[in-house]
């Protein structure tokens, strides 16, 4: 195009191209990346501080353009309306791996808007979802700690391909989306056909390769527009006269009191200390607004429960690192339904429930990026208030909803009989949480479609696992079947759904940016062994 620069390179079958300068110039950073007739622009803007905001407002949108592929929205309209699933899921897996590279402290509000322009309905755009973000992000004076970039990995007859095509991916037994640094693992999601850890940890290592060359891309393009190399630092996360404050009064009865086992009795404590704690500290910080307290209390708590599991070798519920909580299971409990179970880990608790339909109860797609034109196996995940003891409003499902449904969905996949005649639909509905709750809904899922009379090919269990790091990574403890504490405050989320033979679903969630080789490889041996111990 006219009044751009560019950048290209070749990966895999097919050029890819960043370029940048003739749309949303009034944006903190604007592209359009390019992989054949596919293409994905994003603009990046950024805002002030809002008064009170204790958190980073990161706010990354996906949107699919019919006109992309010629073709008409549906409907009365005749307009795009809200963001479909696809929409959303490709909205999250760009979300993950950008949102640690963001400094401690850094509060404002930073949008991502990206737009399938173009597609070519021969492969899934996500991929480059994650790329225009990073690249626009890196040519934005916004401090962003990146770039980084993602790529799809298959394989088809025993060979890794790089972002292979629709039809590839419909032969091949894995489906990964890849995403680093240009020295560190940063992501990963997707799905597999049982394949074994060793293999998974290969094709992660082969997709980096090709990572580096589109980071060195996009390092390259900020070359060219003359812009300086960033220099970002990271702030503090809350007033730390307060957090010195508080770690002298009340330092020693938090570790105490987040050691105690049930988790709604913790609270009940944790609560009690910090309503003390803010009367205390009132006296002393007379202009602290509870802003500051709410944001300091979250730092002090979170540090709190990283020093027991660092320095104290103490869990919160005081298990072992490498032990899994207790197990339970009952099924047919639903008398109407085609297939039901409770499956329980330690305080979290699902219900799942299958119905059986004809073929004309599949779910049809739009397919407007190519693939499956309709869904005969679907998983729903619900996750009400209750389950975690609290008031909500019950609206429309919630993009955390739909990511867990379907990573659950990935994993049980694999082992639906491709022949057969029946649509079937899983409800995994969440009754008590505590952490790993999509991975229950793996394991409720696997004894419902038994229950159901489904033949599935053998069963599958779901299990994450945590990490926890010092500061200079110095330390580092990986903990198994992580509590809800455990997600807030560690540093990993690292799910994997499989069988005995092998990973079938996956997903990671990081807050710290990027993990070594050999933590991945540790996390997925520690998935294994914990895995096989559920499904026996």
């Amino acid at each position: 195009m006219k009044d751009t620069v560019s950048v290209s390179t070749q990966i895999g079958e097919q050029t890819l191209t960043i370029e940048t300068g003739l749309l949303a110039r009034q944006a903190a950073g604007a592209v359009v990346v390019r992989y054949g007739d596919t293409m994905v622009f994003s603009a990046v803007t950024v805002a002030d501080p809002r008064e009170g905001i204790d958190y980073f407002p990161l706010q990354v949108e996906y949107r699919e353009k019919y006109y992309a592929g010629g073709r008409f929205p549906g409907g009365y309209f005749k307009r795009e309306a809200r963001p479909s699933e696809k929409e959303i899921l490709t909205a999250r897996l760009t979300d993950r791996p950008i949102r640690p590279l963001f400094p401690d402290g850094y509060r404002n509000d930073v949008q991502v808007n990206n737009t399938l322009f173009s597609t070519d309905a021969v492969i899934d755009p996500d991929f480059l979802s994650v790329v225009a973000a990073s690249a626009a992000l890196h040519i934005s004076e916004i401090p962003f700690m990146g770039p980084i970039a993602a790529v799809r990995v298959g394989r088809v007859d025993g060979e890794f391909v790089i972002n292979p095509t629709n039809e590839q991916r419909e032969k091949g037994d894995l489906d990964l989306l890849y995403s680093g640094t240009s020295e560190r693992f940063l992501m990963m999601e997707g799905g597999a056909d049982e394949i074994p850890e060793e293999d998974f940890l290969a094709a992660m290592k082969f997709g980096h390769d090709f990572v580096v060359k589109i980071i060195e891309l996009q390092a390259e393009l900020r070359s060219k527009l003359g812009l300086p190399v960033k220099e970002i630092v990271d702030g503090d996360p809350c007033d730390m006269s307060l957090l010195d404050a508080a770690r002298s009064i009340g330092a020693e009865k938090l570790s105490e009191i987040l050691l105690i086992k049930g988790k709604i009795e913790r609270q009940t404590a944790v609560s009690e200390l910090k309503d003390s704690l803010k009367e205390e500290l009132a006296a002393q910080f007379p202009d602290m607004t509870p802003e500051d307290f709410r944001a300091m209390f979250d730092v002090f708590e979170i540090e709190t429960v990283r020093n027991n599991v660092l320095n104290n070798g103490k869990r919160p519920d005081g298990r072992a690192f490498d032990q899994v909580r207790s197990l339970a299971a009952q099924v047919g409990i639903i008398p109407r339904a085609h297939g039901s179970a409770v499956f329980a880990r330690g305080e979290t608790q699902s219900l799942g429930v299958v119905t059986l339909g004809t073929m004309t109860d599949a779910q049809e797609l739009d397919a407007l990026t190519g693939g499956p034109s309709e869904k005969k196996f679907m998983l729903h995940y619900n996750f009400p208030p209750y389950s975690v003891g609290e008031v909500g409003r019950l609206g429309s499902t919630g993009r955390r909803e739909i990511g867990h449904g379907a990573l659950a969905e990935r994993a049980l996949l694999p082992v639906i009989p491709e022949d057969y005649n029946y649509t079937i639909r899983v409800v995994s509905e969440i009754t008590d949480s505590n952490g790993s709750s999509s991975m229950a809904s793996i394991c409720v899922g696997t004894l419902a479609l038994m229950d159901a009379g489904v033949p599935i090919k053998t069963p599958v269990a779901g299990i994450s696992c945590g990490l926890f790091t010092s500061p200079d990574m110095e330390k580092q403890v990986m903990i198994t079947d992580i509590l809800g504490t455990e997600d807030h405050c560690g540093d990993m989320d690292f799910k994997v759904g499989g069988t005995r033979k092998g990973i079938t679903g996956f997903q990671v969630d990081l807050k710290i940016r990027g993990l070594t080789w050999d933590i991945v490889e540790q996390a997925l041996e520690r998935t294994r062994v914990a895995r096989h111990e559920i499904l026996d």
